[in-house]
């Protein structure tokens, strides 16, 4: 293998690497030496098929795996020589003459191919022993647990059919088809759903029609999507449903009390209302993490300048981009109602994509140097979550892991980032701040334009 350098400006590089016509030739004829005891050709017996026959059968396909293999091989070993990291997966270049391709499949010329591709650059990781962050706690007030409380005892509440037409809080049991345009649409259609009035659960102006209506009426309920509805193709069509009422049922009392407890599985109200204020303050904990987490990257932001690989920035900014003009799109909006401009939000994303970036370099060589591991327990137990989210598509989730790589470096590089981050607040000078609850949760929606996992495969 010869490799020449042909580019190098900033963090670019482009190599020209040759592969001997001899080496591609030496190792198509070990190739066929291995398929000659395997294959089975009429007329041959078994491991006596001379090798110009082999050639002439298989040269050509076992010529293109060599090929294949070697390119991924030496695209390796070039970077390994040169002890260069590459930011993305290298851009290779081969003839795409057909004659030329023809005469490198059987073995009469070289392999001569170009690999283009940035460099992750060399920086310095600043002293980032110290950094002052500000931890904020909160209190869970009791009102916050009791309504939660009433909130689980609304969802359980039980119900006893009635013969009359119905009200508010009454649960209607129903069949119900719905059709756009006289068409039925996925997702339309139901034989046993139940709906309790007044629970603005289904598309406004659903629930009020039904008010009124007793067991085994049939109804017509015209209702339009709303304009920002999640499925694109229903969002702001007018849709009627046909209705078969089933039964009408009127809400019971909720005792709460052990028994009450006990139905859901928990021993007494005391274990409810401590599993319901441990919920609470997980949700506290996480946002309290969620502004530590800010203050330390927004501290190594500062922190840190050098040249980013324009490959990576691009390949973040398009994911930003796509998610920005999909909700804008969505939600019926413009640039312009936001008080900004295409341009102008670009600028502002691309600034954003270029800190994940920083971000992630700067975390990645933290997180090396000081040999923080992910686990193979905190890789299943992660692939676990994935698996719960797809309920009857386990095996296909599971393969989907298994034969792909950057999908399991997907699940490995946030529990990487936190561990990471762990292992900088360790060395952080760390004060806890008492605040409201308000306080505690106000910034929570802010985290979309900063700080979302970065990717630590560079």
């Amino acid at each position: 293998m010869q490799v020449s350098e042909t580019l190098s400006d900033g963090l670019k590089r482009e190599l020209k690497v040759v592969v001997p016509a001899s080496e591609l030739d030496g190792r198509l004829e070990s190739r066929l030496q291995e398929l000659k005891s395997r294959v089975r050709i009429n007329g041959f017996r078994p491991g006596k098929v001379p090798q110009s026959h082999l050639k002439k059968v298989y040269g050509k396909s076992a010529m293109a795996e060599i090929v294949e293999t070697l390119v991924a091989d030496t695209t390796r070993q070039a970077l390994s020589d040169r002890g260069e990291k590459a930011a993305a997966r290298p851009k290779i270049d081969i003839t795409e003459d057909e004659t030329e391709a023809n005469k490198i499949l059987a073995g009469e010329a070289d392999l001569v191919f170009t690999m283009a591709y940035e460099i992750i650059p060399e920086f310095q990781i600043a002293d980032f022993k110290g950094i002052k962050v500000e931890r904020e706690t909160a209190d869970i007030p009791d009102e916050d647990i009791e309504a939660r409380l009433k909130e689980i005892g609304e969802s359980s509440r039980p119900f006893e059919a009635v013969d009359r037409a119905a009200k508010n809080d009454d649960r209607i049991t129903m069949s119900y088809l719905g059709k756009v345009d006289g068409e039925a649409f996925e997702g339309g259609a139901d034989e046993n759903a139940t709906l309790v009035i007044g629970s603005n659960r289904f598309i406004p102006g659903f629930e009020e029609q039904l008010v009124g209506v007793k067991a085994g009426d049939e109804k017509q309920v015209e209702v339009t999507f709303p304009e920002d509805y999640p499925a694109e193709h229903l969002a702001g069509k007018a849709a009627v449903f046909d209705i078969v009422v089933k039964e009408i049922a009127e809400p019971g009392k909720v005792v709460f009390d052990d028994a009450f407890a006990e139905r859901l599985g928990v021993e007494s109200m005391e274990s409810l209302r401590e599993t319901i204020s441990k919920q609470i303050e997980t949700q506290y904990e996480f946002a309290s993490r969620q502004k530590v987490k800010r203050q330390l990257l927004d501290a190594l932001d500062e922190k840190h300048d050098f040249p980013l690989p324009e490959s990576l920035v691009e390949q973040e900014f398009e994911n930003v981009w796509r998610q920005v003009t999909h909700d804008i799109e969505h939600h019926g909006k413009s640039f312009e109602d936001q008080g900004t401009t295409e341009e102008e939000a670009k600028t502002e994303y691309r600034e954003i994509a270029e800190r994940r970036v920083r971000l992630g370099l700067v975390l990645s060589r933290i997180g090396e140097e000081a040999e923080v591991e992910v686990t193979e327990d905190e890789l299943q137990r992660a692939l676990y979550e994935q698996v719960r989210s797809y309920p009857g598509q386990e095996q296909q989730v599971m393969d989907y892991y298994r034969n792909n790589q950057e999908a399991v470096q997907a699940l490995r590089a946030p529990i990487f980032e936190e561990k990471t981050v762990d292992y900088i607040l360790e060395l952080s000078e760390v004060t806890e701040k008492k605040v409201s609850k308000d306080e505690l949760l106000a910034e929570e929606e802010e985290e979309h334009d900063h700080d979302h996992d970065h990717d630590h495969d560079h």
